[in-house]
């Protein structure tokens, strides 16, 4: 018998018909002789609703609290499934994170596990249930409520598949795997039976909204197989394990972008050691994330340096570098919050040369300007205007063939 952990985020419960629909799959799969362990997340809007709620009380909310109030979303989902499932006949057990005991640090709404007691699962398990157990939540040493941050389900799911020796975790979704890109902007974009974790890692660092980064890092350290299916479908989805040294890989596995990107450079700055650090320093301080980096030296020993940030703390870091600036004696500070990073992402590219100039080549005869490079050893990145997202990613597509590798990939 098989032990699979399916997760289910908001949207795939967001109504009761869909907490049906979801408790017919599971159903399905149980028939099947598997034993079944479900991760849900709170019903789509249901957060938004809570943290709204919190503000008009407290505009910045205790943490502590926001966890206690957070945590009921995704213990409404788990009690609805269970009735769901019961109603069609199948034994279910409901369980928040504390009574699974998911024991986590105590950094309240980005808490980190620590340890998972399978117990109680192993022993529901043995007599025949259905677990469903609440995502996103845990409880700390001192028995505190706490919250795993952004894409926390996902981090549960892949937590308990790891903890319990699961044969594979799925992530169901509104989509029906990875995609060679996204097929909004590239109809043509293909799905793939298989990436690497190191992929998938590339690919959720790059922009691509499939899963959650930590969960995939999560799922590399403890070697789970995770597999991402459609909630609203069937199919085989795409699987997400250690690389098959014998598979013949792609040059290119897929194509991620990120349009929440902005560019801050100074101009002029006296070419001496502790540059860098005076211009990164203040900008680390403020908690802001710095992801490529640039520097140009000129003939008259200054250098210019560039490097890019998050679009949302664009304003912020452009006020903390004209005070840096000003201190430093250099000329300037200019900046330009509409661009985007496209990113070719593929393990084949450790035994393949030529992936860049056919890239840089490919841009260039589409009159794309390319403004900063930044190289992995599987990955590509550059910045281009924004305007050129969509006809960046089309030309990358095809130049790459990216069509005809998608379900055989």
């Amino acid at each position: 018998m098989a032990l699979y952990v399916h997760k289910y985020g908001g949207t795939s419960v967001g109504t009761v018909d869909r907490i049906r629909n979801v408790a017919a799959k599971v159903g399905r799969a149980r028939e099947r002789g598997d034993d079944i362990i479900v991760v849900v997340s709170a019903m789509s809007g249901e957060t938004n609703r809570l943290v709204a709620l919190a503000r008009e009380i407290q505009e910045q909310p205790n943490a502590r609290e926001m966890d206690v109030l957070l945590s009921t979303g995704e213990q409404v989902t788990i009690a609805l499934l269970c009735m769901a499932l019961e109603q069609y006949g199948y034994p279910a057990c409901s369980y928040t994170g504390g009574q699974v005991r998911i024991l986590t640090d105590d950094a309240h709404t980005k808490a980190r596990i620590v340890d998972i007691d399978t117990n109680r699962i192993r022993r529901d398990l043995a007599d025949g249930k259905i677990i469903v157990v609440a995502g996103f939540q845990g409880v700390s040493e001192a028995g505190h409520i706490t919250t795993l941050g952004r894409g926390g389900s996902d981090t549960t799911a892949v937590a308990l598949a790891g903890a319990l020796k699961a044969d594979e975790c799925h992530i169901y979704t509104d989509v029906d795997g990875v995609y060679t890109t996204d097929p909004r902007v590239e109809p043509k974009a293909k799905r793939l039976q298989r990436v690497t974790f190191e992929e998938m890692l590339e690919m959720a660092s790059l922009g691509s909204k499939v899963l959650q980064i930590r969960a995939v890092e999560f799922a590399g350290k403890y070697n789970v197989p995770l597999r991402v299916l459609s909630t609203f479908g069937e199919g085989e989805g795409t699987l997400i394990s250690f690389e098959d040294t014998e598979m013949e890989r792609a040059l290119i596995s897929g194509i991620a972008f990120n349009r929440d990107e902005a560019k801050l450079t100074v101009e002029g700055v006296p070419d001496r050691p502790g540059v860098a650090s005076r211009i990164v320093g203040p900008i680390a301080e403020a908690n802001i994330e710095v992801d490529m980096i640039i520097q140009n030296i000129a003939e008259d020993a200054t250098t210019d340096f560039t490097f890019t940030v998050h679009r949302n703390d664009y304003a912020r870091a452009l006020q903390i570098l004209q005070q840096t600036c000003a201190e430093l004696g250099a000329r300037k500070v200019t900046g330009d919050d509409a661009i985007v990073k496209v990113s070719l992402v593929g393990v084949g590219m450790r035994s393949h040369a030529g992936i860049a100039s056919t890239m840089f080549r490919s841009l260039a005869d589409e009159g794309i300007n390319i403004r900063m490079i930044s190289t992995s050893e599987i990955k590509i990145s550059v910045v281009v205007d924004e305007k050129y997202l969509e006809l960046a990613v089309r030309t990358l597509h095809d130049a790459f063939e990216l069509d005809q590798i998608g379900e055989s990939a």
